[in-house]
């Protein structure tokens, strides 16, 4: 039996998606602890591209099951079009994906909330995708927010909708009557999937632990990274959940003596969707041809992302934080033809050198990255599948990586097929 957390240590879109799938193999359930359809996880299997918003990678797997932990906040229409979609492609899923009855719903006020908090902060905004992420979490802490367990009970459900609409009022104030009746029609149309959710809603914790006592593998997946989590992200420039290791416990009711291993999973270079400080980010041609060439542009969103060189400092941190045993290096081969490769292993702020990640946003927008140079290999090492066959250069970038963060890697990714992988 093993338990064991794979997580983003950047700003998200490390490919964790693609690494839970291998790592599936060994696993027999798979868990999204966090998050909600703000964050998208592509596997591309026999040149089939899947996007998974919600659903766990794992469904892709006939013989593995799936959760939707407690700690996901759940857009109903977003989780059933994605199940549509996988039928469509042949996938059955019946039987194979469980969501706790303590997961709180995305409703349709949160998603039009966000956007009308987005356009009132102007220069200020975060950059949310405004899928309604942000306002469902604040009703949970807030202690007024609808759960999966209360959709099950519709005269709950009404009563609660009926609440929460009141007590929005000054949010949703510029609304015509006819706006406000339209939104409550669309958000009581959400008892539409009463019947269909039903035979999938657990207790998660229960449904887990049972599950760990009868020797089950379970695999937790997260969505974002370790720098978009609420606590020990770039805040406010955060995601309003906890996409560290901690996380996983708290979004599924499983205790943290449970768990076995930290995945860490590392992009070669570092990339940023929306607002928020990014020391390493590099902005005219270099940027733009690793944007280009890894093929950087939103699952969820399409929006293109910001690119910058490897940043050791922020590595750093995600380690200490996540206590990851294990490293997963992806998108190696996007950096075949550069001739050197900088990696950032300091900050510079004003008068002051700087080795650790700071928690101030005012200071970390006045750092500067303090690079060291490492040689590249200037030649393609796309889909390669065993590690001798890595050039040495590649091999000593690696191995810079893994001694300057002493852990070590043990996946490295040359493509985005799912063969295209090298097991160190």
């Amino acid at each position: 039996m093993s338990v064991r957390i794979v997580l983003g240590t950047q700003w998200g879109d490390e490919g964790k998606g693609k690494v839970v799938d291998i790592l599936c193999e060994e696993s027999d359930i798979v868990v999204r602890y966090q998050g909600g359809a703000n964050a998208g996880h592509t596997v591309v299997i026999n040149n089939d591209k899947f996007i998974l918003h919600l659903i766990p990678t794992g469904i892709l797997h006939p013989d593995k099951t799936c959760v939707i932990g407690n700690g996901v906040v759940l857009d109903l229409d977003q989780l059933f079009l994605e199940l549509d979609e996988l039928k469509n492609k042949g996938i059955n899923t019946n039987e194979r994906l469980f969501v706790s009855d303590s997961a709180h719903l995305v409703m349709p006020y949160h998603k039009l909330i966000e956007e009308l908090n987005e356009q009132n902060k102007g220069e200020d905004k975060i950059g949310t995708t405004k899928k309604g992420i942000g306002p469902a979490y604040l009703d949970k802490i807030g202690r007024t927010g609808i759960r999966v367990a209360d959709l099950l009970d519709s005269d709950l459900f009404n009563k609660k909708l009926k609440l929460n609409l009141e007590l929005k009022k000054s949010w949703l104030a510029n609304l015509s009557y006819s706006q406000l009746k339209d939104l409550e029609k669309e958000s009581k149309e959400l008892l539409k999937f009463k019947e269909r959710l039903l035979p999938m809603v657990v207790d998660s914790s229960v449904y887990l632990n049972n599950a760990i006592k009868n020797g089950k593998n379970i695999l937790f997946e997260s969505a974002q990274g370790t720098l978009l989590d609420i606590d020990f992200g770039t805040y406010p420039y955060a995601t309003p959940s906890h996409t560290s290791a901690g996380g996983a416990c708290i979004g599924s009711g499983v205790g943290p003596t449970f768990i076995d291993e930290v995945i860490g999973v590392v992009k070669a270079y570092t990339t940023r969707v929306g607002n928020g400080p990014f020391p390493t980010e590099l902005n005219e041609g270099m940027g733009e041809m690793l944007q280009k060439k890894g093929d950087e542009f939103g699952a969820t969103t399409g929006r293109p992302r910001r690119c910058g060189w490897l940043d050791l400092v922020l590595l750093k941190r995600s380690v200490r934080i996540n206590g990851i045993s294990k490293l997963v290096i992806t998108k190696l081969d996007v950096l075949d033809e550069f001739e050197t490769i900088p990696v950032c292993v300091g900050y510079k702020c004003k008068d002051k050198n700087l080795d650790e990640f700071p928690n101030d946003i005012k200071t970390l927008n006045n750092c500067e990255p303090v690079y060291k140079e490492v040689p590249g290999w200037e030649e393609s090492i796309k889909g390669l599948t065993n590690y001798n066959d890595l050039p040495d250069k590649a091999k000593s970038y690696l191995d810079f990586i893994q001694k300057r963060l002493e852990v070590p890697i043990f996946i490295i990714s040359t493509g985005s097929k799912r063969e295209e992988t090298i097991i160190v």
